[in-house]
C-alpha cells in the first residue's frame, strides 16, 4: 500500500508507492543531444568568457589563458551583480530589491565534459577547493548573507551549456528552504538536545537500509523520506555549520563519496539529469549555529506537477529501501567489472 513518510527536519510530506514501484528499468531519461558550437568553456576559448576570478593553474601560466584545471568566471548573463546597490524600495504593496549579488560558474575540467563521474577524484577534490574558496571570497562582503553552489546536469535540469561545470549565487537573503530547515534544527535540539542531521545519518548508517556509499568522514544514502526517485543525501559525518569548514582529510572523503554516488546514479537509471545542491548555514547573518551542511542529488526521472506545485509535498514512485539497494548492487557490479579489466590487462 501507498504511504506518507514525513521527512525529519522540516515539515514536509511525501507519498511513497510500494504497491507498483517503479525499478530502475522502469526509467528511460531522454538521451542528450550533442552541440556542435563552439563551447565558451573548453580550454583554449578563455576569451569567450568574462576574466577569471580564480584559476588552478600550471606554474608560469597566464590569467585568461590555457594551463588552468579548473577556472571560475562571472556568469556572462548573471541573476545579480556585485556593483548593484543593496537597497530595498517598497511600491505601495510591493517591495524590489536591488539586484546585488554574485553569479559565478565553476568549470570544472577542460574537458568537453558533462559529467563529473568521468574526472578523477583528485579533479573532482580540484572542484571542492574552488567552490570553498569562492565561498570564503565572498562572504567577505557583509552585504551578502547567503551562498547557494549548485550543478545542473543536463538540458531537463536547466542546463545550458554541456561542458561541466556549476554554479555559485551569493545573495543578500536567506533563502526560505534554509530558514525552513534551520527551524528545523532548532526544534529538534529544544525537543531532543541533539542535531537531527547527526541522529539522521547516524541512524542510517546503522541500518544499512538505505545507505548507498560510507567513508570515513562521509555518508551517502537515499533519505527516508526522499522526493525523488534515486534521491541522495551526502553529509559530513563530524557535526560541520558550514561547509567553508572542510578540512583536505574532508575534501578526498567527499570527493570519493560525490563521484562514487554520481557513478551509481549514472549506472543505475541511465545517467539521468540531475541538480546538486549544497544546503549550508547562512554568512554574515548570526543564524545556523547549530546548522549541519550537506549535498542533496536530485534526479530529475519524474515530473513535478501540480500536486507537488500546489502542496509542496511530493509523489515518489520508487520507494527509497529499493532506489538504495540498486545503487548499491551497481556499485558491486562495476567494482566486479573493474577488477576484471585490471586482470585482462595485467595478463597482457
Amino acid at each position: 500500500m501507498p504511504e506518507w513518510r514525513k521527512d525529519p527536519v522540516v515539515d514536509r510530506w511525501v507519498a511513497v508507492s510500494t504497491e507498483r514501484a517503479k525499478r530502475p528499468t522502469d526509467y528511460r531519461p531522454p538521451l542528450e543531444q550533442k552541440k556542435q558550437e563552439r563551447c565558451p568553456l573548453c580550454e583554449g576559448h578563455e576569451g569567450d568568457t568574462p576574466p577569471e576570478v580564480l584559476a588552478f593553474r600550471k606554474p608560469g601560466s597566464e590569467p585568461n589563458r590555457p594551463g588552468w584545471w579548473v577556472r571560475v568566471v562571472p556568469n556572462k548573463f548573471p541573476a545579480c551583480r556585485v556593483e548593484e546597490d543593496n537597497k530595498m524600495i517598497r511600491k505601495d504593496i510591493y517591495y524590489t530589491w536591488c539586484g546585488v549579488g554574485a553569479h559565478e560558474v565553476i568549470v570544472e575540467t577542460t574537458d568537453h565534459e558533462p559529467n563529473l563521474i568521468n574526472q578523477t577524484e583528485w579533479q573532482v577534490a580540484e572542484v571542492i577547493w574552488a567552490w570553498r574558496a569562492r565561498s570564503l571570497d565572498l562572504r567577505r562582503d557583509t552585504r551578502l548573507k547567503y551562498i547557494s553552489i549548485f550543478k545542473n546536469k543536463g538540458s531537463v535540469a536547466g542546463a545550458s551549456l554541456e561542458h561541466a561545470h556549476s554554479q555559485l549565487i551569493a545573495i543578500p537573503m536567506v533563502p526560505a528552504e534554509i530558514k525552513e530547515e534551520l527551524a528545523g534544527v532548532r526544534a529538534y535540539r529544544e525537543e531532543r538536545g541533539r542535531c537531527v542531521y547527526c541522529d539522521v545519518w547516524q541512524h542510517e548508517a546503522a541500518t544499512g537500509e538505505r545507505v548507498v556509499v560510507e567513508a570515513n568522514h562521509f555518508i551517502s544514502f537515499v533519505p527516508y523520506a526522499a522526493r525523488f526517485p534515486f534521491e541522495m543525501w551526502i553529509l559530513p559525518k563530524k557535526h560541520q555549520r558550514d561547509f567553508a569548514d572542510i578540512d583536505e582529510a574532508g575534501v578526498r572523503d567527499l570527493a570519493y563519496v560525490l563521484r562514487e554516488s554520481l557513478r551509481r546514479l549514472a549506472w543505475t537509471v541511465y545517467d539521468p539529469p540531475y541538480n546538486l545542491v549544497l544546503h549550508t548555514c547562512p554568512v554574515n547573518d548570526g543564524a545556523g549555529e547549530d546548522y549541519h551542511w550537506h549535498i542533496e542529488i536530485l534526479p530529475r526521472l519524474t515530473i513535478i506537477a501540480g500536486f507537488e506545485l500546489g502542496t509542496g509535498y511530493y509523489i515518489n514512485p520508487t520507494p527509497p529501501e529499493m532506489a538504495a539497494a540498486a545503487l548499491r548492487e551497481a556499485g558491486k557490479w562495476c567494482s566486479e567489472v573493474i577488477s576484471a579489466v585490471q586482470e585482462v590487462r595485467a595478463g597482457v
